[in-house]
């Protein structure tokens, strides 16, 4: 239920909802809190592009399987991925194609995504998690961005949703840090996403998608189910 209500409403919505429910969706073998921090995002079969930097908010559940074993799921909401850097393409009006013919593209994927990972904890502290990550495409903008005489710059987006597939899939794995020595705790992290699927359906262009995430998790009314468990 609460997957379906990320997926449909805006950033905004989902924190509260987050917010609201988040005593009664923690329990002794669930751990919910939101997740938020900065991602950097890469095209790799596009030569001429840089990557991207962009935020990214959600909310994850851990899931104990077994002692310092979890399933590690979620859904970030916001989380833009895509490359910079790209030199820009006509698009059939002289005028335009006139004015931002020495510009630069920018190309952004907006997607749901939603990590299945594997994680497994070592005293309770660090851990290390890998699995799949599936996303459901949202918007999509090409940005062409052109600095002017007066060193400001000149944009126009470009909606491109029909140049793209609606899914996206690929692996993700990375390592953590949980900062109390507790079952639930705030946790900090690096993630790489590398996509397998080419979502691009321009004929002749390949686009897969690849990021690194580095976050922070806070979980959402777990201090009153458990006691601290410091050393």
């Amino acid at each position: 239920m609460l997957v379906v209500l990320g997926l449909s409403t805006q950033t905004k919505g989902q924190v509260l909802i987050s917010l609201l429910f988040g005593e009664a969706l923690n329990t002794p073998k669930i751990e919910f809190g939101l997740v938020g921090g900065f991602n950097r995002s890469w095209i790799y079969d596009i030569e001429e592009s840089e990557g991207l930097n962009s935020f990214n908010i959600g909310f994850y559940f851990h899931i104990m399987l077994k002692e310092n074993s979890f399933l590690s799921t979620g859904v970030l909401v916001k989380s833009n991925v895509g490359a910079s850097g790209m030199p820009t393409y006509p698009i059939g009006d002289d005028d335009f194609d006139s004015v931002f013919v020495d510009g630069e593209l920018t190309k952004q994927i907006n997607y749901f995504y939603v990590p299945i990972m594997y994680q497994q904890r070592f005293n309770n502290r660090w851990y290390v998690e890998g699995g799949v990550q599936l996303g459901l495409r949202n918007k999509t903008y090409d940005i062409f961005t052109l600095e002017d005489a007066f060193g400001g710059d000149l944009d126009y987006k470009r909606d491109t949703r029909d140049d793209y597939k609606y899914l996206d899939a690929g692996l993700i794995a990375g390592v953590g840090y949980k900062l109390k020595k507790r079952l639930k705790s705030s946790a900090v992290g690096i993630n790489y996403y590398y996509g397998l699927m080419n979502v691009s359906k321009v004929p002749d262009q390949k686009i897969k998608n690849s990021a690194l995430y580095v976050y922070f998790k806070i979980p959402i009314g777990a201090g009153v189910k458990e006691q601290p468990q410091d050393e």
